[in-house]
């Protein structure tokens, strides 16, 4: 094969923002499948039997007729909203995961989508800095709650045994009580 890209043309994502389609090109590196995957499993795993469904990277999200997203994950607990095509109307807790090329968008216009079709978390993550943003909708506004971040070890030796004892090293999703998330997991084999 003499140009790998002339072979996956015609494996083109696309996303509709706006009424415009937009190509989710270039494809994200193994970090952020890596992140996407971490979440997803995590959601997976505590939503076993349960009504709530975990959806990671690759199912479309239908959210206005100007808008289909394809978000990074989802929890969705709403049954009758997941169809075969996708899903359709606002998830629980939406995920992106930061690319470059997608940080401005998924910051300014998708937040204002997901906050107006009624999405009651969602998380921005970014993984070099290794940190997930969270965001709950509060009176129709998806209002920042917390930042979650893995320090790294220069940051870290630099602190006093107070100030790294006050280091949350997990989070609760607004979603479920009882899931403890552990902020490492989330960037587990992240380099």
């Amino acid at each position: 094969m003499e140009n790998p890209a002339e072979y996956c043309q015609d494996d083109v994502w696309e996303e509709l923002i706006d009424g415009v389609a937009v190509a989710m090109s270039p494809r994200p590196h193994v970090n952020h499948f890596r992140i996407s995957q971490n979440i997803s499993m995590i959601f997976y795993n505590y939503l076993r039997g349960k009504k709530c469904q975990s959806f990671g990277d690759g199912v479309d999200l239908y959210l206005t007729d100007k808008d289909r997203f394809v978000p990074d994950g989802m929890v969705v607990c709403d049954p009758y909203k997941v169809r075969t095509k996708g899903v359709y109307g606002a998830p629980d807790l939406v995920v992106e995961v930061l690319s470059p090329s997608t940080a401005s968008r998924d910051r300014g216009y998708k937040r204002q989508v997901y906050e107006q079709s009624g999405v009651k978390e969602y998380w921005i993550v970014n993984g070099p800095e290794k940190s997930i943003e969270v965001y709950i909708l509060k009176d129709g506004k998806l209002e920042f709650e917390n930042v979650y971040i893995v320090y790294p070890d220069y940051e870290l030796e630099d602190m006093t045994p107070a100030q790294r004892a006050a280091i949350p090293m997990t989070f609760k999703c607004s979603l479920f009580d009882d899931l403890d998330i552990h902020i490492e997991d989330v960037f587990e084999r992240v380099e």
